[in-house]
């Protein structure tokens, strides 16, 4: 364990094996640092926060934050969870819960770029990649392996589904269902298929025609969302969009609509 004579510790935090604190950095009490973790000089984790072990965390770096919410108690107690073997880089902030008992939740294997910001109650799955300045506001949930890209902003109570794409600067308050892709042009409007994504992901071409088929049914067939998730159902045997019905489903705030005017359509690659 290597800690900087400059580093504020609380007795109370709980300190792992092989941990690297840089200088100023401060670990405030009822924390807990997983083994092999390394935070560079100006870390702060505040009141219950937890970090997995492996994870790396730069200079700059606020976890654990208190809500930005007006209607917070400040003696609430609540927590953060960050996974492990994570890569959160310098600026970001992750905010605890707003309610008794509730948390924020990053999974692992996350990288979280420059400036991006968790909000409350937020749960971002495994594998997640927040780029420079993304923006997840309170109760956002993020299916894994996810790109939200740089300057990206989701409205709050949204979810975007696994292998999803936020390309620069877009912007959602919809629901984005998984294995889809917004531009920036358009905001809550599907553009493409993340195909280079379920690619990479190990979907069998079976599964990957099966995705493309959906997308028709429920964008291009001039179906209602409902008659196409039942068509998906019926016509469809596949995992992945069991999992895309399964998604539309639930959704509470609405799914993202259909910009016919994207280059490529369905048929558009996109890199993750």
């Amino acid at each position: 364990m290597a800690i900087h004579p400059t580093a504020v510790i609380d007795p109370d935090a709980a300190i792992g094996q092989d941990v690297d604190i840089g200088p100023f950095s401060v670990i405030e009490a009822d924390t807990s640092i997983g083994d092999r973790c390394r935070l560079l000089g100006g870390v702060t984790v505040r009141r219950y926060t937890e970090i997995g072990e492996g994870t790396e965390i730069h200079t700059g770096a606020v976890l654990g934050g208190t809500p930005q919410d007006v209607a917070f108690a400040p003696d609430t107690v609540s927590r953060v969870r960050i996974g492990r073997d994570c890569r959160i880089r310098e600026g970001v902030t992750v905010h605890r819960g707003t309610g008794a008992d509730t948390e924020t939740v990053v999974g692992d294997g996350c990288f979280l770029m420059a400036n991006s910001h968790v909000g409350h109650n937020a749960r971002v799955g495994s594998g997640v990649i927040l780029v420079n300045g993304a923006l997840l506001a309170g109760h956002v949930e993020v299916g894994d392996r996810a790109l939200i890209s740089g300057n990206a902003v989701v409205h709050q109570f949204c979810r975007i589904g696994r292998l999803a794409i936020l390309s620069g600067l877009a912007g959602v308050s919809k629901d984005l269902p998984p294995f889809f892709m917004v531009h920036a042009a358009a905001p809550n409007r599907v553009a493409a298929i993340n195909t280079v994504g379920l690619r990479r992901a190990g979907f069998a071409a079976a599964e990957r025609t099966a995705v493309k088929r959906a997308f028709r049914l429920l964008y291009r067939s001039g179906l209602t969302v409902t008659e196409a998730v039942a068509a998906m159902r019926a016509e469809l045997d596949s995992d992945a969009v069991r999992e895309l019905s399964d998604f539309i489903e639930t959704s509470k705030r609405g799914i993202c609509s259909y910009i016919r005017e994207a280059a490529g359509g369905d048929e558009a690659d996109a890199e993750r």
